[in-house]
């Protein structure tokens, strides 16, 4: 089990190399929730998400051996990026298995990065072989996007970060799909505030969290349905564990109100926040009227929107 003091480790590990992003507030969104709310912007964090903070960590805390073989993992997303980019700072040879469905964008920053980058079939199952494969091949370590103790003390730097630079929290919002975030958030906020309520928000069409949670075993995500696409992933066992020892509540959101959050993040704080980034400060939006007067913290998890068709339609 993960616990304060490797969140803590982990805070002093990385603080040199990642961002210390901004904090933000708007008082428009204060006098909409009827609360103090605090923005803790990894939309700003290198790679344009909170990965970095974990995938750093996981990478320095490899073995001389391990890091001479290399890395390996495999993503769609944000992780691929993140562990591309730690890897570049550590020396270490990093491969990722990506789907072929993977944007083009994300391929080429993963390899702008400095990693190797493998194509597969755009399947869960063939993700996981093809990773395997090359692992008993080459002997690299499997760096796990989520299901890894060190990633989640990584990403739990956030929240640390923000409670350290603002003080007393009730509540710390965070999103969930595969967990790693919720966890190092939970672990974070129960360490410095064990008064403070830990709420995750989740998109409706992807609420196999929601529902592991209230049943008290894991349910896997299946054909989920969500414009947040980077909370696709069924929880693992160790995030669960984790999830149902420290968080407070899971809020489901729907696409629409994710859009909502979205669209007022733009308007009123002028961030870009991708659709999963929105989904802490969606949860909140819903449950307003039941925390009012608070002092509230909400993890802003990236901010990687895809605008090529938008400007490739109005390009000359």
């Amino acid at each position: 089990m993960v616990g304060f003091p490797d969140v803590e480790a982990a805070f002093e590990r990385v603080k040199d190399l990642v961002v210390k992003t901004p904090v933000m507030t708007s008082t428009t969104i204060d006098a909409m929730t009827g609360s103090k709310v605090f923005f803790k912007c990894e939309n700003f964090q290198r790679v344009g998400a909170f990965k970095f903070r974990g995938a750093l960590n996981a990478v320095s805390l490899l073995s001389d051996e391990e890091k001479e073989r290399g890395v390996i993992t495999h993503s769609s997303g944000n992780h691929a990026q993140a562990l591309a980019l730690a890897s570049s700072k550590q020396n270490v040879k990093c491969t990722v298995v990506m789907p072929s469905s993977s944007p083009v964008v994300k391929m080429e920053a993963t390899k702008g990065y400095g990693a190797e980058v493998v194509v597969c079939e755009p399947t869960l199952a063939s993700r996981e072989s093809t990773a395997a494969a090359l692992i008993e091949e080459h002997g690299y370590t499997l760096v796990h996007a989520y299901n890894n103790p060190n990633i989640i003390a990584g990403a739990g730097t956030a929240a640390y970060e923000l409670i350290k630079e603002v003080g007393s929290l009730d509540a710390m919002f965070a999103p969930v799909g595969g967990g790693g975030l919720l966890s190092g958030t939970s672990i974070a906020t129960k360490g410095l505030l064990p008064q403070a309520k830990v709420v995750a928000g989740e998109p409706k069409g992807a609420d196999d969290a929601y529902r592991s949670f209230t049943t008290g075993k894991i349910h896997p995500s299946v054909n989920p349905n969500t414009i947040a696409d980077g909370l696709l992933t069924s929880l693992s066992e160790l995030t669960f564990s984790i999830i149902q020892k420290h968080v407070d509540r899971i809020v489901t959101v729907s696409d629409e109100e994710i859009v909502d959050a979205m669209r007022l993040l733009w308007e009123r704080m002028k961030i870009v926040v991708e659709p999963s980034g929105a989904v802490s400060f969606a949860a909140l939006l819903q449950i307003r009227d039941q925390l009012e007067g608070q002092r509230i913290g909400i993890i802003l998890s990236g901010g990687n929107v895809d605008l090529e068709r938008f400007f490739c339609q109005y390009s000359t």
